[in-house]
Order: structure tokens, then C-alpha cells, then sequence
């Protein structure tokens, strides 16, 4: 496994990977990694004969208020974990590398990026779309594997990637859950263990809400019972839970597949997670 921190090295690797006709896959992490993270990297070892991660804790999809600073960083064991799963390159820029100081440019998907999430968040999907995008064309793979468990962000990437002809395929992968539920998220630290015990409640909230859509209960009926009884469980707040079209997270039509997304605050920590109907 090879470190490397420069765009400029990282081209000559996958460059020379690239002319024996290897294929190549990228996943992109901001590190901190747990199991969730590591089912994309096996994931992306059935897709490609090299196989990259990206660990970048990208400053500009953190609001001011956000928890750029205190986000987990944990190089060491990141390493060990990749290295054990038989990864090829590990591309670790660090800040000056990826955003020099005279960078203005921001890449926007528009409409995905205002709704849900992006209401809560109005920059977020702002950075996630810049950096994902560099990170695409830095590293040329052939295909990138990001977690569903961050959907929104899936379906942005998806049409950033559509929209400026990239050419790479952009795939998902399943959601990873603790035994009880609780979808795998490197800020899952934060949780005290009190929270920690009330946190799977937002699973199967949003299991409840898919099961009552499908068996044909009022959308807006099933969402609002959900985000009371997550208040009554001891949520701080509840942002949204929402039910949209699997494809386009436009309100969903007749015979649309649909995707039930949800983020809560337990304590200090937000929460999210999102299941398919």
C-alpha cells in the first residue's frame, strides 16, 4: 500500500496503473474509519484490480459552527485498517494541497442541494460537490463507491458527476448497522451512553414510516407520527422525516420507487439515516 499526499504523485501512480489497462476504483472518506467504511473498500475490490481511498476532512462543507476541528481524526489506525484490506493507494492531501489560497471555484447542483439536508445546511452539499468533484479528477478512477447511508449525497454526486461528463461510474453501497440498528457514523462517537441507547429509535422510526407508506397510510400522517414519537423518545429535535422519490428526491408520484430520510438531534450530535420503501 502506498501513502501518498500530492496530487501531483497520485496522477503518476493510477496514470502508470491506467496504461497496463487496469481498472481503478476510489472511495472518498473524511477517515475516522469503522466498518461501514471498509464494506465500501470490499466492495470496490469486486469492482476494480486497484483499489484507492481518499482521506480528506474537507473544511468547506463544515458551516462556522460546525465540528471541523473536534471531527475524529484517526491516521494511524485508518492505515492499519486499509492496509489489512489490501488497498493500493491511500491519497491523503492535506488542506494547501486541495484548496490553494487564491481558490474560488465551487461546483453547485442546483435543486438537490436547497432541499432537505441542504435546508439545514445551506453550504454543505456546496463543499461535497467541489471536493468530490477535484478528488474525481484527481485520482481518474473508473468507478467511486460512496455509502447510501449519506442518500442525498449519493443522488448529488450522481448528477454532479451525470452533469459535467466525468467519466466514472458513481456507485452506492448498502448502509452498515450496529446490532441494534443504528446506522455506522464516524460521529456516532459523540454520543454519551444514555444517547447511545436512545439513538436506534431513529431506525425504527423510519422503518415504521416505510411500512405504513407501503401499506398505503398517508405520507404526511406516518412522517409527523414519527417525528413525535422521536421527540418523546428523548430527541432534541427532529430536522426532518421526509418520504421522496428514490430517484430525484422530488415529492414522490404513482408508481415511483421512494426512500423515507430522516435527521434528528440526540444531544449534541445529529443524527441520519434513510431507508428504501
Amino acid at each position: 500500500m502506498q501513502v501518498v499526499r500530492t496530487v501531483t504523485e497520485t496522477r503518476q501512480l493510477v496514470g502508470a496503473w491506467r496504461q497496463g489497462g487496469e481498472r481503478i476504483s476510489l472511495v472518498p472518506t473524511m477517515g475516522a474509519l469503522h466498518d461501514g467504511h471498509m464494506s465500501l473498500v470490499r466492495q470496490a475490490s469486486d469492482l476494480a484490480e486497484r483499489r484507492a481511498v481518499s482521506i480528506f476532512v474537507n473544511p468547506t462543507q463544515f458551516a462556522p459552527n460546525e465540528d471541523f476541528t473536534t471531527y475524529p481524526r484517526t491516521e494511524e489506525r485508518d492505515l492499519a485498517m486499509l492496509e489489512k484490506a489490501g488497498v493500493d493507494l491511500v491519497f491523503m492531501p492535506d488542506v494547501t494541497q486541495m484548496y490553494k489560497d487564491d481558490h474560488r471555484t465551487k461546483v453547485e447542483v442546483q435543486g438537490l442541494s436547497q432541499i432537505l439536508e441542504g435546508q439545514f445546511r445551506p453550504q454543505f452539499f456546496i463543499g461535497v460537490a467541489t471536493v468530490v468533484a477535484k478528488l474525481l479528477i484527481q485520482t481518474m478512477p473508473d468507478v467511486a463507491i460512496f455509502g447510501e447511508k449519506d442518500y442525498q449525497q449519493l443522488c448529488v454526486i450522481r448528477a454532479m458527476a451525470r452533469d459535467l461528463d466525468l467519466p466514472v461510474e458513481i456507485v452506492g453501497g448498502a448502509t452498515v448497522r450496529e446490532s441494534d440498528g443504528l446506522a455506522m457514523s464516524s460521529r456516532n462517537t459523540y454520543l454519551s451512553n444514555t444517547e447511545r441507547a436512545v439513538a436506534p429509535r431513529l431506525h425504527e422510526e423510519i422503518t415504521g414510516v416505510a411500512a405504513r407508506v407501503k401499506d398505503g397510510d398517508a405520507i404526511e400522517d406516518a412522517c409527523a407520527d414519527a417525528t413525535q414519537q422521536l421527540e418523546s423518545a428523548g430527541f432534541k429535535s427532529v430536522d426532518y422525516v421526509a418520504v421522496r422519490d428514490a430517484e430525484t428526491l422530488d415529492m414522490p408520484g404513482p408508481g415511483r420507487p421512494m426512500r423515507v430520510l430522516a435527521a434528528a438531534w440526540l444531544g449534541k450530535t445529529r443524527l441520519i439515516d434513510n431507508i428504501a420503501v
